[in-house]
Order: C-alpha cells, then sequence, then structure tokens
C-alpha cells in the first residue's frame, strides 16, 4: 500500500466506534479517546467535542489518526504498556493507561506529554496528540500519556512513565538526556509536580530530572524552588485567577534563579492546543527553542 493511501485511510466522516475497532490498533484503539465517554461529544471524527476545549480542529484530528494508524499498519509499535500484567490484575484502572508515541528520529530527544481533562479524563485527542504529532516532524520522539485521572494517580502514572522511557532507551532508540516534560492544564499541574519533586516521590526509581517543563492554561500555583526551567502560555480570555497565578509562578521560579517564560495570547479561552489559526501560532516553536537552550 502506498503511503498516500496509508494517510487518507480515515477522514473527518469517520466513525469513532470504526477507528477504536481498527484490527491495526488491536486493544489499545479505545485509549486513543477518552475512557470517560461522557466528556466526549460528537459520533464522527469531524464532529468530536471534548468539556472544556476551545480551538478542536477536526483536520488535527484526522492527522493523528491517520499518522498512528499509517505507523501500526506498517508494523511499528505506536503504544506502550507501562505496567505489568500483574499490576493491572490489582488495579483494574491500570488499564487505561499506557504511552503513545509519536516517532521522531532514531536516537533523537525525547517529551512526553500528559493532556489535560480536569482530573476526570484525558484529553489527548486534543491536548497531546496533536502537540506529539508536531514535536515528532521536528526529530523529537513525543511519548503522550494516558493516565488514570485524578492528582495523585496521574503524578504516579507520570513517573511510571518517565522510569519507562529511561528503563528502554536503548530498545527505543532514544536519547532521553535533557529529556522534557509537557503539559496542558491538569497535565500541566501533573507536569509541573514532577519536574520538581521528581520520581522517587511517587513510588518509581531516581530518573533524571527533566531539562524542561512546557506548561499551557493551568491555575497550578506551588512553587518548591527545585523547577527546571519552566514555559508556560495561556489565552487572555482564560479566567484572570489563573493567568494571574502563571505569571506570578513564572516570576517566583525567576527569583529562585531559575530561568521562566510566559506568553499570553489575545483572544484565546481555555484549552486551544496548538493554537492554529490564532494569535498563539508558532507557540510550540517557541517552547521547543526555550527547551533546547537549556540541554
Amino acid at each position: 500500500m502506498e503511503r498516500q493511501e496509508i494517510e487518507q485511510k480515515f477522514t473527518a466522516k469517520s466513525r469513532i466506534r470504526d477507528v477504536i475497532s481498527d484490527p491495526v490498533f488491536g486493544n489499545y484503539g479505545r485509549l486513543l479517546f477518552p475512557v470517560q465517554r461522557n466528556y466526549m461529544q460528537g459520533a464522527s471524527l469531524g464532529t468530536m467535542k471534548l468539556s472544556w476545549y476551545t480551538n478542536i480542529r477536526p483536520e488535527d484530528t484526522v492527522a493523528v489518526i491517520n499518522h498512528l494508524w499509517g505507523r501500526a499498519s506498517a508494523g511499528e509499535t505506536v503504544f506502550y504498556d507501562i505496567y505489568a500484567e500483574e499490576e493491572k490484575l490489582a488495579d483494574p484502572a491500570k488499564r487505561d493507561t499506557g504511552l503513545f508515541l509519536f516517532r521522531g528520529r532514531p536516537g533523537g530527544k525525547v517529551a512526553i506529554l500528559s493532556a489535560g481533562g480536569g482530573f476526570r479524563y484525558v484529553g489527548a485527542m486534543h491536548d497531546s496528540f496533536p502537540h506529539a504529532l508536531a514535536l515528532s516532524r521536528k526529530g523529537v520522539n513525543a511519548f503522550a500519556l494516558i493516565y488514570r485521572p485524578g492528582g495523585d494517580s496521574s503524578c504516579k502514572d507520570l513517573a511510571r512513565a518517565i522510569a519507562f522511557v529511561h528503563e528502554n532507551e536503548a530498545s527505543l532508540q532514544l536519547d532521553v538526556g535533557g529529556y522534557s516534560l509537557w503539559g496542558g492544564s491538569a497535565g500541566a499541574r501533573t507536569a509541573a509536580i514532577l519536574g520538581a519533586l521528581g520520581t522517587v516521590r511517587f513510588g518509581e526509581k531516581n530518573c533524571p530530572k527533566p531539562a524542561a517543563v512546557i506548561m499551557q492554561y493551568t491555575g497550578f500555583a506551588d512553587v518548591y524552588g527545585s523547577e527546571p526551567p519552566t514555559y508556560s502560555c495561556a489565552g487572555e480570555s482564560d479566567g484572570p485567577g489563573l493567568r494571574r497565578t502563571m505569571r506570578q509562578r513564572t516570576e517566583a521560579i525567576r527569583r529562585n534563579g531559575t530561568e521562566a517564560e510566559y506568553e499570553e495570547f489575545d483572544g484565546l479561552a481555555h484549552g486551544f492546543g496548538l493554537g492554529t489559526g490564532t494569535s498563539a501560532a508558532g507557540w510550540i516553536d517557541r517552547a521547543v527553542q526555550f527547551w533546547m537552550k537549556q540541554i
């Protein structure tokens, strides 16, 4: 099958249930979309909406699905379990976790992304998959985490994901040195906490801290004094308290002697994702530049 045919497997009219059940995706197709279905509306890729998210672009959704389908149909592994079967038997909620890999350059740098969803669900299709696809096109090996919603469980799952990536650096042809953590909303809180407190705090082996944390639209205020360099951004139509908190946190990190940047974009509300076609367009390029400066 030609590559062009693979890339056109799904369209905006494709039904979500058909994507989930496609044999190429095996038993992980259901994790492409929120497990908690009441936070998702629409029956097709083109009509899909996620609670609390804006600027959802059907073309991005279709591109993500076709990319993963094309890679998987070519025999590549695009999904990795982070828990062993015995761990899933002990805690069935761990069956709803894992890492989707958007492959960049073999031996390339690594980013781990956590989507938002208010700790009620994981909005990966808008808040981490498009970002991961964009990063992969820059040569980055981008892992999008599907975690158990919840403040503590999300941190434990991200800690496990960080450990998994470090343990499998050679076999997956990665350069984990100077990796970055990314997140939007609830996922940004999780990334910030792991970046500052580390993996041991959440029951995993001691892994190096990230070179940078990239955060979008979260009102997380805590500053521990051990933050990595941090890039943050939000829309000027998001809550004033959230934006004030992000600005103040950026300033506090700087006062501790660590590099930090904050951007705010006109006319955008919460959950704008990549911000393609808006005042936020290009923010991900600047975030990557910020990250690379720290390596």
